[in-house]
Parts: C-alpha cells; structure tokens; sequence
C-alpha cells in the first residue's frame, strides 16, 4: 500500500499545528508509531458512537488491522447494527436545545427514543434485532452453550438473516467488519443495553436461564487471557473514546494480573490516548489525566500519553482518517 497520505491527512498537517488540534496530531501519530513497531491496539467505545456513525471510518480500521480489540458499552454494541437494519427510520432533531416536556414525549408516544439530536426508532431498531437475537439465546440455551454478548451479535450478524433489513451500506457497519474477521471485543456492563434490558426480562419471565449469556467476570478473564498471549514485544496500547466502563474496565486487567494474580512480568499498556471533554476537577474516571494511572499501576512512567480534551465525534474520526493515510 502507498504511504502517500491522501487530502484530509495533508489538511490535517497543514493546519492542526497547535492547542488540542496539535495534541491530535500528536496522538494520531503516536498511534501510527505504535503499529508500525510491531503494537497492538485496543480502542474504547464509551458514550453513543456508533449512533454518531464512527462505523463509517472504524469499520476500515478493523479492516486493515489497525485495531485488535474493542471494548465497549452495550449500546455501542448494538447501535451500530441498529444503524445497519433502520437508518432511513432515524429521525434527526436539531433543535434538541429547545425540545419542551411534551415534546419529549411525543417522541416516546411516537416510539422514538432520542440521543441527543438522533431518534433511533423503536420497533425497526429494537424490535427488529429482538426477533433474531432471542432466537439464537434460546437456541444456545437449548443445545447446553453459553457465549459472551458479542459473540451473539456475531451469531446474528454472520447468519446473514439480517441482510433483508440493510439500509446503509455495509462496509460502514464496524460490528460487521468485527465480526467477519472475529475480532475480540470486552462488553462490561451489558446488562443496561437494550439487548441486555431485552434479555433480563426473558430471564426473570423464566424463558431463559441468567447463565446462557456470560457476563462481566468472564469478560475479565478473557480479556486477561488475550492480553497474556498478546502483550510481548511493542505491547499494547490503550486508545479511549470517553470515559466510564468502556475504559476503566480494560484498563485495570493490567494491575488486575499484576497485583492480584502477582505476574509480575506483565508489562504496562504501551501506549495511552484518551479523547474528552469530562473535567479533571470533579473526581471522574473521564476527567483523570493520564499520569493517574501511574499510581493505580496501569501506565508506566515512560508510556506515550497523549490526551485530546475535545468532541470524539469530531476527533476520532480524523485520527483514524490519519491512520488510514487518507
């Protein structure tokens, strides 16, 4: 492949020069330098991403195995294949500012459930994915099998039963690329998605058993599990999309096993990005800068830390047009 950088990369060299436009550039090529010396990545996925459609760059990057594991929410999990079977159904609202109370309900009356200035709609979304997904529960439940979240969407998205209700094209669709090439992805917390909300109420109905879905502690080990088998050599390097579960989750598998399982030959992530607008002075996980986690053992005084306090719908985006050289 050229190395020749396309249009929206040599934009970006001309006039991100300063102040968090240059500590894009900074990570983006961190990011690049990783790779190219032999790291693996992972990325997180906090917040609505795949509503605001990051499937359209992040799909390729999965594609040109520019990330080797994904951790993120439950919504963000089935947003982007929601996307992928309803997008002409979404409604946009870009006075969400000044929706009133009734407004509000209106959509819900309407069966619209809003994400900022995006309505995904109920019964071509949830619904849709509902008839299929609980199918593959209760046929997993039946033959004695357990997988993890993802691995059930992989079930769902490979089976092909999904390709009648296609309204993007697909190589847009970031959950597809993953699962045609299998790729490991951590779901913490995926009991408050809708699938998941769908799901505990089978459960507590008694359709099906709590157990057929694994959950968080599973998550932890095999996670554990990958990093083990994966972080010789350049390591791996921590690439995070807001904040909350989707990246404190995965972050602590290191002082997890070098604490806790006492491995201490487990090296520190080798690289660390984290895009936010969350503010250092309120105590959050969002907010921490990056030397904080030198003291909870998770970086190393010597990681390539980089920190871009700005919109990820906006950022992200770019840095992987960067990494794309496009």
């Amino acid at each position: 492949m050229s190395t020749k950088r396309g249009p929206i990369s040599q934009f970006m060299e001309t006039n991100y020069l300063h102040f968090n436009a240059a500590a894009m550039m900074d990570a983006a090529k961190g990011y690049e330098t990783h790779l190219d010396e032999g790291g693996k990545m992972m990325i997180t996925l906090a917040g609505a991403m795949s509503t605001a459609e990051l499937g359209i760059s992040l799909a390729e990057m999965i594609r040109q195995d520019k990330v080797s594991i994904i951790s993120c929410t439950g919504a963000n999990l089935e947003e982007d294949i929601m996307n992928l079977v309803a997008h002409s159904h979404y409604k946009r609202v870009p006075n969400y500012r000044d929706l009133s109370p009734q407004d509000e309900w209106d959509l819900l009356e309407n069966h619209y459930n809003r994400v900022t200035d995006t309505c995904i709609p109920e019964e071509e979304a949830f619904r849709r994915l509902q008839k299929h997904i609980n199918k593959i529960w209760k046929d997993a439940e039946d033959a004695g099998e357990r997988f993890f979240p993802h691995e059930f969407m992989y079930k769902m998205l490979l089976s092909g039963d999904l390709e009648q209700y296609y309204e993007i094209d697909p190589k847009n669709s970031w959950m597809l690329a993953a699962a045609e090439k299998n790729l490991p992805i951590v779901v913490p917390g995926w009991e408050d998605s809708t699938m998941g909300n769908i799901f505990a109420s089978y459960v507590m109905k008694g359709e099906v058993k709590a157990t057929t879905v694994k959950g968080g502690i599973e998550y932890m080990g095999y996670l554990a599990d990958w990093y083990i088998k994966n972080s010789s050599g350049k390591g791996i390097g921590f690439f995070q999309i807001g904040g909350g579960i989707a990246g404190d989750f995965p972050i602590c598998v290191v002082p997890m096993l070098y604490q806790d399982m006492e491995m201490q030959n487990i090296p520190f992530w080798s690289y660390f990005c984290q895009i936010s607008d969350s503010t250092t002075s309120y105590g959050s996980y969002s907010g921490a800068v990056p030397n904080e986690k030198i003291t909870w053992g998770k970086l190393d005084i010597s990681t390539p830390k980089f920190i871009v306090e700005s919109d990820a719908t906006i950022v992200a985006p770019l840095i992987f047009a960067w990494i794309l050289k496009m």
